[in-house]
C-alpha cells in the first residue's frame, strides 16, 4: 500500500469527523461567513423554487461549513440536513476519472493503450480508443441520441450489458479529432476500470475511493434520499419518474451528501486515494491530435476528467457539474487553498452553477477589507441598469443586518425578463448580500433563479456582475 494512503486517514471516519467538524463554521471568525452562507443559500432557494439544496466546504480536509435550506420531501415536509443525499449526475464521472488514474498510477492500467485490448468483449468496428480519450470525451463515442428516450426504463445486471446499448453506433469522429460530451464514453471506461482492477466497478470504487463516505449508486431510495423533482411550464413542480442508472453508474448514477462530496474532493487534494503527481496529471489539459487543447467553453478546458478555470480573481480552481432528472450538482476544488465545494439540488434547474457554488462560499475566501470600503447604499430607492446592450431600471432598498449589508431591487425590467425565460420558477424581486460583515457593498452576491453572480463595485456608484460566460450587468443605485 502506498504511503500516501495513510495521510489524514480520519477521512474514512467521514460522517462521525463531519458532525465534528461542522461546528467550526459556529465559532470564533467563521461564524460571520458561515451565516453570510446560510443566508445565500436560503435566499437562492427563495428565487428559483428549487425545493432543496445543500452545499459544504471542506478546507484542507477539515468541514468548515455545511449549508442546507429547503425540503428533501415536499410531500412530507422533510428538510434538507446535513446527510440528505441527493444525485450527482454527472459530477459521477470524477469518481471513475479518479479510479482509472488510480489504476494507472499502481500499474495496473496503461491509459493510452486501446482501450479494445482491455475490455475484450467490445466489437471490432471501432478504431483504437485511450482511456485518456474516454476520459477527455475525445473517443468520438455518441452521447445520448433519440432511441435513448427511455433509458432509465431497464436495469443491467453487468458493466458489459451496459456497454452493449451502445458498442455498436457510428462514432461522431475518429478518436482524438474532436470534443464531444459523452456519458456512454464514461460506461466504456467503468469497463476498462473493472476488467483493470479484476474486480467490479463499484466495488472497487467503494473499496478504494468512497470508502466512508456516504457517496454509492442510486439502488433505491434510503430515508435520507431527497425526493427528485422536474418543474413545469409555469414553474410548478411534480416528482420525477424512478429511473434506473446502470446504463452509465460511472458516467451519472452516483448519489451522495454535499458533506461527503466535499470530503471527496479533499482526498483527491490532498492524496489519501491519489498521489500529487497522478493528480496534477489529471489536471492537465488534454491535446487534441492537431495540437490544440481540448475545451468544454471558453473558460473551461478538459483534463483527465476534469474541468480546469480560474475565477475572477485568476485563482485556478478544477471542477465539474451535473444535471439530470430531479438533480444540478457541481463540485469544486482550489489547489492553491485546498477548498473542496459541493452543491446539490433535487431539481433540475437552468443555471450557472459554479458561479453559485463560488459565490456559496465567498465568505470564507474573501480577503477582509483593509479599509473601509463602498458603503451600503441604505439611502437608495432605486437603480439603472444595462443587460446585454439593454438599459433597464427598479427599485431598490437596503438594511444593515448584523453588519451585512443586505438588498433587494425588482426584476420587472429587461434583466428580470431574461432571468425568468427559464424552466424554474419565477422572481419579482433580486436580493443582493454582501460577502463580508463590515458594513461595505465592495462584493456582493446577486441571487437570481438561474443562479448567484459575483456583484463587485467598481467605483462611481457603479457596480457589475459576469452573467455566465459571455455577458456583464451593470447597475447603479440611486
Amino acid at each position: 500500500m502506498p504511503a500516501y494512503l495513510h495521510w489524514k486517514i480520519v477521512l474514512g471516519a467521514a460522517s462521525a469527523f463531519a458532525l465534528h467538524n461542522s461546528a467550526v463554521a459556529e465559532t470564533g471568525g467563521e461564524s460571520d461567513a458561515a451565516r453570510i452562507s446560510d443566508t445565500i443559500l436560503e435566499a437562492l432557494v427563495e428565487a428559483n423554487g428549487v425545493p432543496g439544496m445543500s452545499a459544504a466546504l471542506v478546507r484542507e480536509g477539515e468541514v468548515v461549513w455545511i449549508g442546507s435550506a429547503g425540503l428533501r420531501d415536499v410531500e412530507r415536509a422533510l428538510p434538507v440536513d446535513a446527510d440528505t443525499t441527493f444525485r450527482l449526475a454527472s459530477v459521477s464521472k470524477l469518481i471513475t476519472a479518479t479510479a482509472a488514474a488510480r489504476l494507472a498510477e499502481d500499474g495496473d492500467l496503461d491509459l493510452d493503450a486501446p482501450v479494445q485490448s482491455i475490455v475484450r468483449y467490445l466489437p471490432g468496428a471501432w478504431p483504437p480508443i485511450s482511456s485518456r480519450q474516454l476520459a477527455a470525451h475525445t473517443s468520438g463515442i455518441p452521447h445520448y441520441q433519440d432511441v435513448d428516450a427511455g433509458r432509465g426504463g431497464v436495469h443491467f445486471d453487468t458493466t458489459e450489458d451496459a456497454v452493449g446499448v451502445f458498442s455498436g453506433r457510428t462514432l461522431l469522429a475518429r478518436p482524438g479529432l474532436a470534443y464531444h460530451y459523452s456519458s456512454y464514453g464514461y460506461t466504456l471506461l467503468s469497463a476498462v476500470v473493472e476488467e483493470s482492477a479484476g474486480e467490479p466497478f463499484l466495488r472497487y470504487v467503494s473499496r478504494v475511493l468512497l470508502y466512508g463516505l456516504d457517496i454509492r449508486p442510486e439502488l433505491g431510495s434510503g430515508p435520507n434520499t431527497a425526493t427528485g423533482y422536474k418543474f413545469g411550464a409555469t414553474g410548478s413542480l411534480a416528482p420525477i419518474a424512478p429511473h434506473d442508472f446502470s446504463y452509465s453508474w460511472g458516467g451519472a448514477g452516483f448519489l451522495g451528501s454535499s458533506r461527503d462530496l466535499a470530503l471527496f474532493g479533499a482526498r483527491v487534494l490532498s492524496g489519501p486515494v491519489i498521489s500529487p503527481a497522478t493528480r496534477d496529471m489529471m489536471w492537465t489539459p488534454v491535446m487534441l491530435d492537431d495540437g490544440s487543447v481540448v475545451s468544454h467553453s471558453q473558460d473551461a478546458e478538459v483534463g483527465f476528467g476534469w474541468r480546469i478555470s480560474r475565477d475572477q480573481d485568476n485563482a485556478a480552481f478544477t471542477h465539474h457539474a451535473g444535471v439530470t432528472d430531479g438533480a444540478r450538482s457541481a463540485l469544486i476544488l482550489y489547489p492553491g487553498s485546498g477548498d473542496s465545494v459541493s452543491i446539490l439540488s433535487n431539481a433540475s434547474w437552468t443555471s450557472s452553477i459554479e458561479q453559485t457554488a463560488l459565490m456559496l462560499v465567498a465568505p470564507f475566501r474573501a480577503a477582509a477589507n483593509p479599509e473601509p470600503g463602498v458603503p451600503c447604499p441604505l439611502a437608495a430607492t432605486g437603480f439603472e441598469g444595462s443587460f446585454k446592450g439593454e438599459a433597464f431600471k427598479g427599485r431598490a432598498r437596503f438594511e444593515l443586518d448584523r453588519g451585512v449589508c443586505r438588498g433587494r431591487i425588482s426584476a420587472t425590467n429587461a434583466f428580470g425578463v431574461w432571468l425568468n425565460s427559464f424552466p424554474q420558477q419565477d422572481a419579482d424581486e433580486l436580493q443582493v448580500i454582501a460577502v463580508s460583515s463590515d458594513s461595505s457593498l465592495d462584493r456582493a452576491a446577486l441571487v437570481t433563479p438561474a443562479g448567484v453572480y459575483d456583484l463587485r463595485a467598481k467605483g462611481n456608484n457603479a457596480f457589475e456582475a459576469r452573467i455566465g460566460s459571455n455577458s456583464e450587468i451593470s447597475i447603479w443605485f440611486n
